[in-house]
């Protein structure tokens, strides 16, 4: 018999089954590892959901109205703006502290450029709007051209854009009586109205769309693609033929333009023009990010997650206010849930390595 005669029937007594993987046998924690690993937003949404819960159950009508949950996205739409610009820094294993003061100083070119230049409404948000773009460019070219730390980078202009800001505005505010009389148009993202009982302004809607729009940019588009790619593995990326560069620049660009409707839709918040506004919004934003199971290494992370994020700084601050709570304890439990979410990521990363 030939050699080939031997190996033809030895193949056909060989097994013909399909290799496949079983995984009947997985645990319920390791199924949940796996769905925390596929769905980042899963446990910020379940966190908020839980929290709604608890204090709808503890404050009762008080808390469980229409008025009340959107009071909640009332307060943190400018928050909620900002982190999603944060996000997409973030989401490059990158970090923008000047994204606060990029939003203030865009407000305040779009008041100045009203009032002290007699430029129309239209006109001077647009200009607002180009150059909160313009100090996030800066940003990007500093970082994927020049190569300095993201952190470096955005730390100097953010002392350079809060120094600007008040040179340029000495210090002074435009208030709101002269903004509804002479520029309405700058209030236009503070504008309420009524549907169902609650009550709506159009910078809520606009984080809405906002976050709509990026959820399914980032998740079905080219550039998204890219921007995981370059947050999880910058090398691997370029290799891909990812333009890295030009992916990051374009990244921190947007988020300066987010910045800046976050300074029009602070104008419409507080009614005026002021330089001393949203003094905190960096930190804030950080937090909703954080909390909302962004990882801070890059690479992973839902831009609704951020959404639920701010929401939960929202109801915890809301909540503990109407049970009549030290404001303190707000802080405590918001830095204990930082913590919590940091930790939760390491966990999902170890799990997924």
């Amino acid at each position: 018999m030939s050699t080939g005669d031997n190996y033809e029937a030895a193949a056909s007594k060989s097994a013909t089954d399909v290799a496949r993987f079983d995984r009947t046998s997985d645990g319920f924690v390791k199924k949940m590892h796996h769905a925390l690993h596929v769905t980042p937003a899963l446990v910020p949404l379940i966190v908020l959901l839980a929290s709604i819960a608890v204090f709808g159950l503890l404050l009762g009508s008080r808390f469980f109205s229409p008025f009340a949950l959107t009071l909640i996205l009332q307060q943190v739409q400018i928050v909620g703006i900002v982190a999603a610009a944060q996000s997409l820094v973030i989401l490059t294993a990158g970090i923008d502290l000047s994204v606060g003061a990029i939003a203030v100083i865009s407000s305040v070119v779009m008041g100045q450029f009203t009032f002290r230049y007699g430029l129309p409404a239209e006109v001077a948000v647009a200009c607002g709007l180009i150059f909160g773009t313009l100090i996030g460019t800066i940003n990007g070219w500093l970082v994927a051209v020049m190569k300095l730390p993201p952190f470096i980078v955005t730390l100097g202009m953010w002392q350079i854009v809060l120094a600007a800001n008040f040179l340029y505005s000495a210090n002074e505010t435009i208030r709101s009586q002269v903004i509804a009389a002479e520029a309405p148009l700058l209030q236009l993202l503070g504008v309420k109205f009524n549907l169902g009982g609650a009550i709506f302004t159009l910078g809520v809607v606009f984080l809405l769309v906002l976050v709509l729009v990026l959820a399914y940019v980032l998740k079905h588009t080219a550039w998204g693609r890219h921007v995981y790619a370059v947050g999880d593995d910058p090398d691997a990326a370029e290799l891909s033929g990812v333009n890295v560069k030009k992916t990051i620049i374009s990244v921190y660009a947007i988020a300066g333009l987010i910045c800046a409707f976050a300074g029009w839709a602070l104008i419409g918040r507080i009614g005026s023009v002021s330089p001393t506004s949203g003094q905190l919004l960096n930190i804030e934003s950080i937090t909703a990010v954080v909390i909302g199971g962004i990882s801070l290494f890059g690479g992973r992370g839902s831009i609704l997650g951020t959404f639920f994020g701010a929401l939960i700084v929202g109801v915890f601050t809301l909540g503990l206010r109407l049970a009549g709570a030290d404001a303190q304890w707000t802080y405590l439990l918001i830095g204990v849930l930082i913590i919590a979410a940091v930790a939760v990521d390491q966990w999902i990363r170890k799990v997924a390595a």
